[in-house]
């Protein structure tokens, strides 16, 4: 999610969609029930967990982050899922789910499903909740991911079928579990508009783990055991679970040091982190990480951009091209992130099928480190003269504390090769992630991180280089949008993984974001808590409902 925090995907102009499995595509999800899968046990004391990440909406209409996410995970359904452990999508509110024809998904209902207000959980609820994120298509919020979905039926009570623009889409099971598709109680929630949370809160419009017993936004929720979920993860292991927000990371490090929280889960920086491994009172627990951190450049408005006074392609290209042959990505990984990060070459991260390096041939020395000579011919040869001025925004709260070391480094890297003026500036992550994508682009030059919605190569592919990619940066390459279209609907693996490294490749040289680092998922816990390696897998999906001590 831009990510994540955003992780997405586009309204694409022939189609869109994005998923499947880390390193195995998974086909499409169908048969089984309910189970207790990794929920079952027995209960303990509550559970305290700390976190720097930010809620912006708890409506899944109106937010893209993966504070906002984390939260939603816990307290919405979803037809499928995955439990603890494994990325692959299974039925989860549903007791079956599969293609009834290729442009027809149809998902089966269990009976008698209610919300936490009491109100019935049916077909009419899932139908109001697709219909109603592609109606509102709020510019933060992830409906983009839905850009193969054509429309959806209701014919009964516990039947949904789901009608796609483009058949055998490879991605649309995962697509139903991604931050498109929790369910929503359509009692409650506006069908035109986002809604509030005060309204969801007093709504009772949960119907997943957990319920929202006490909610102080990005403060304090106190989450309570549901016992009416009926879903794949099973009754939850705590009956109650806290969430505090921490302004910064250091007092994340101390609560956890000292017991007053027992897991700390985003972000700490990599100094604390690299400390916290030789305290003998918490665990470090590290899983598989499929978060990037990236440059964005605003085709309008960055350096020769189309709405500049000096508008000219062949620069603007030039000046990207001259950066990436100008950072030295794994300074910043060892200096800043202390290997918690590594270098990133490519738009999709190492361990995802289909995923190459393009950036490291084609850019800096070939093999990864910087090359200012050649930065230098970059520029020289698009007739780009002096030193060109860089407007560069970051955020030093969504992405954690340690985004003003990584971006300080940029800033000296950049300006050392004596080709360019690096402008920082920094924003609050509630203004940074409206200004980044208001109409025309408050930022020419902004950082991002993405966390994905599913774990395959596509979802670093569709939400950011379609026509109207999440990034709202104006770039648009009619050949890329070909062979996205063309893999999200390719059957065969061999052939599918062929278009994900093309389309890297024809990507590495346009560079519309500049990939910088690829991270873990780490959370630090006290030895009394049980659970926390369990929920850190390649699903990338924080469940609480693991969580007991």
């Amino acid at each position: 999610m831009a990510k994540k925090m955003f992780g997405l995907r586009s309204v694409i102009a022939v189609a869109g969609i994005s998923v499947l499995a880390l390193t195995a595509c998974t086909g499409p999800a169908g048969g089984g029930g309910s189970t207790n899968g990794a929920g079952a046990g027995t209960t303990g004391g509550p559970i305290i967990v700390g976190t720097t990440d930010k809620v912006t909406f708890l409506d899944p209409a109106g937010s893209y982050d993966n504070g906002s996410f984390m939260v939603m995970n816990q307290i919405y359904p979803f037809l499928l899922n995955s439990t603890p452990g494994s990325a692959d999508p299974k039925p989860d509110i549903a007791v079956s789910a599969s293609f009834t024809s290729p442009t027809e998904y149809t998902v089966k209902l269990k009976p008698g499903l209610k919300w936490a207000n009491g109100t019935a959980l049916d077909s009419a609820d899932v139908k109001f909740s697709f219909d109603r994120m592609l109606k509102i298509n709020d510019q933060n919020g992830p409906a983009t991911l839905l850009g193969n979905l054509a429309s959806v039926s209701a014919p009964d009570a516990t039947t949904v079928v789901f009608k796609l623009k483009l058949g055998n889409d490879q991605t649309f099971p995962q697509v139903l579990t991604s931050p498109a598709a929790p369910i929503v109680d359509n009692t409650v929630f506006s069908a035109d508009k986002v809604t509030d949370d005060d309204t969801i809160i007093k709504g009772k419009a949960f119907a997943g783990q957990f319920t929202i017993d006490t909610y102080k936004k990005n403060e304090l929720i106190s989450f309570k055991k549901n016992p009416d979920y009926q879903g794949l993860l099973g009754p939850a292991k705590s009956d109650a679970v806290t969430m505090k927000y921490y302004a910064d990371s250091t007092n994340l490090k101390l609560d956890v040091q000292k017991g007053n929280i027992d897991v700390a889960w985003r972000s700490l920086t990599a100094t604390d982190i690299d400390s916290l491994k030789s305290d003998k009172n918490v665990r470090v627990d590290i899983g598989p990480g499929g978060e990037i951190r990236y440059i964005v450049f605003n085709f309008d408005t960055m350096p020769f951009g189309a709405k500049t006074s000096t508008p000219d392609p062949a620069k603007a290209l030039a000046v990207r091209q001259a950066m990436a042959d100008s950072i030295d990505r794994a300074a910043i990984a060892s200096q800043v992130y202390k290997g918690t990060y590594l270098p990133l070459y490519s738009f999709v991260p190492a361990g995802f099928t289909g995923a190459t390096e393009p950036l490291k041939a084609d850019y800096g020395d070939g093999n990864g480190a910087p090359d200012v000579a050649k930065a230098k011919k970059t520029l020289a040869d698009a007739g780009v003269t002096g030193p060109v001025t860089l407007d560069l925004q970051y955020n030093p709260d969504h992405y954690g504390s340690s985004s003003g070391d990584e971006y300080a480094a940029i800033k000296a890297q950049l300006e050392a090769t004596g080709l360019f003026k690096v402008n920082l500036q920094s924003t609050e992550w509630v203004s940074y992630s409206k200004q980044r994508s208001d109409k025309g682009g408050a930022y020419p030059l902004y950082q991002l991180g993405w966390f994905p919605d599913y774990s395959d190569a596509d979802n670093y592919l569709t939400p950011f280089f379609s026509k109207d990619n999440f990034l709202k940066n104006h770039y648009s390459n009619d050949a890329i949008q070909k062979l996205i279209s063309e893999q999200l609907v390719t059957n065969d693996q061999a052939k599918r993984t062929k278009l994900i490294g093309d389309i890297q490749a024809a990507e590495a040289k346009d560079l519309s974001t500049l990939p910088l680092l690829q991270g873990a998922q780490v959370a630090v816990s006290n030895a009394k808590v049980n659970g926390t390696k369990d929920t850190l897998d390649a699903s990338f999906k924080f469940r609480l409902g693991v969580l007991s001590k």
